[in-house]
């Protein structure tokens, strides 16, 4: 009944299954998560942090970022499909620790999958307004830079400075829209989703087959660029801090799993869409990153429209494929705010179901079985972060996130075999204790690969949800409140 209460997989599976309380809509598919895990993937990651990676981490080697980076997700992805098959509800990273690791860490993961999803929405709505300006340069169309940018910037020193501008417009709008398409209903958005991810990738696969022809092998030369005497300044710390940024990039596997709860054969699909939005997913960043290093030099790279700068240097040889990528990084990068959006609202959707957010954030409309108050929330936060914060402290911020809730995951599996031997495992991770050690190992190493700073800005966020828990979620906690009941004692809030 403490804070390392835990919630069984009878009780989770009850939940996923159970015709009481709000429900959401079982309507996805094996095609229809894999374009969401697809479509939240490809994003930012590729289109933008991409350069940034290249130009200050790891030059040319970024493509090793990238590469070492999937293996990361791989040994997360297999306790990932095991315990989506077990416990397919929403909640993702949250519900499973609530199930291993008790209910203070779960709060702990469940707070920090804020820094998953909704900062993600809020970095690649950044990136989507750096990319329609440069389109809308290209037609004459030249919007006010004061518009169109964060008020802040960081300094070479990594300090937070005035930049001059107002608020970036643009990117608010993209959530504000992305936001109203998902309260029409989730099959709709999905239809819209996965035409978009189909344009993504077939743009993606084109760069790749065109600019092959243009590249120049000195510009892979050195392959990894000395190290400046700085960790993570190029070098192989700086591949390894590049794969720690670049976690982000892989963030959209994770968000199959959250949307367990709306899947027709969760125990079946949701595993297989894991792994196959990583596997697309890896081979398209590993051979865009190694064409685009390819044809541009990586120094000069940290642009917000990577791609789109490195075409530009061949500008009547492969006119129409830079403006294809152009178009579609700006239709693209709609689908992955909207899964991020999407993932966010059914972290709070399973919070709010367990007692530890308020009851309005579970509430399901009744005509299009979304969580409408969990989604306005997100993508009212989101807007607002989008508009006012730089894109470089959002993406390691996303990142170092992430991170702790895939170790939290790997770590979670040798629990749940040690707690619920004979539970019934659709699909169950290989080489357990070796493959979550390794992902422990692997993600953890990762998270240390990032700047001190960015701790710094995970302590704090890590110390605002102990106070909300205290002074919130320890009170008001179903599983909290349901033992009590069955154990006579005196209950105070709401029994689940």
């Amino acid at each position: 009944m403490g804070i390392w209460s835990r919630k069984t997989v009878e009780m989770c599976t009850e939940e996923a299954f159970s015709s009481k309380g709000p429900q959401l809509r079982r309507s996805l598919g094996v095609v229809g998560l894999t374009a969401f895990g697809v479509g939240c993937t490809i994003g930012a990651g590729i289109f933008s942090l991409t350069g940034a990676v290249a130009a200050h981490q790891a030059g040319p080697a970024v493509s090793l970022s990238f590469v070492l980076a999937s293996v990361a997700c791989f040994f997360a992805g297999l306790c990932y499909a095991e315990f989506a098959a077990m416990v397919p509800v929403s909640g993702s990273a949250y519900t499973y620790a609530y199930v291993t690791l008790g209910e203070l860490v779960a709060w702990l993961i469940g707070w920090n999958l804020v820094l998953e999803w909704l900062f993600s929405a809020s970095v690649v709505a950044v990136s989507w307004s750096g990319y329609t300006t440069a389109a809308l340069r290209e037609l004459g169309i030249v919007l006010p830079g004061v518009l169109t940018s964060s008020p802040l910037k960081v300094d070479d020193a990594g300090h937070l400075v005035a930049s001059g501008a107002y608020f970036n417009v643009p990117a608010v709008l993209v959530v504000a829209v992305c936001t109203l398409l998902l309260l029409v209903g989730t099959r709709a958005s999905s239809l819209v989703n996965t035409v978009m991810v189909l344009a993504k990738i077939v743009a993606l696969v084109l760069l790749v087959a065109v600019g092959a022809r243009y590249v120049r092998a000195e510009n892979w030369h050195p392959f990894v660029p000395a190290n400046t005497g700085q960790f993570g300044h190029f070098g192989w710390s700086g591949v390894a801090r590049g794969a720690g940024t670049l976690l982000f990039a892989y963030l959209g596997f994770d968000g199959v799993s959250t949307l367990a709860a709306e899947a027709r054969d969760p125990q079946r699909a949701v595993p297989w869409s894991l792994f196959a939005s990583l596997l697309v997913c890896t081979l398209l960043y590993t051979s865009v990153s190694i064409v685009v290093t390819g044809i541009a030099n990586y120094r000069f790279l940290d642009v917000p429209d990577p791609l789109y700068y490195a075409l530009s240097a061949y500008r009547a040889s492969i006119a129409p494929i830079r403006y294809l990528v152009s178009i579609v990084a700006v239709v693209g990068l709609v689908s992955v705010v909207l899964t991020c959006i999407l993932g966010q609202a059914r972290i709070f959707y399973a919070m709010a179901r367990d007692g530890l957010l308020p009851p309005a954030l579970e509430r399901v409309t009744r005509v299009t079985g979304v969580p409408s108050a969990a989604t306005i929330l997100t993508g009212a936060v989101a807007g607002v972060v989008a508009g006012l914060v730089p894109l470089d402290i959002l993406g390691e911020l996303v990142s170092i996130g992430t991170l702790m809730a895939f170790a939290a995951v790997c770590a979670g599996i040798p629990i749940l075999r040690r707690i619920a031997p004979d539970a019934h495992r659709p699909f169950r991770a290989p080489w357990v204790p070796v493959i979550p050690a390794l992902g422990v190992l692997s993600c953890t190493a990762l998270m240390f690969s990032l700047p001190p700073s960015t701790w710094v800005r995970l302590i704090l966020w890590i110390a605002a949800g102990l106070l909300i828990y205290a002074a919130y979620g320890r009170h008001h906690s179903r599983l909290r409140a349901r033992s009590l009941a069955l154990t006579g004692g005196r209950v105070t809030g709401p029994v689940a």
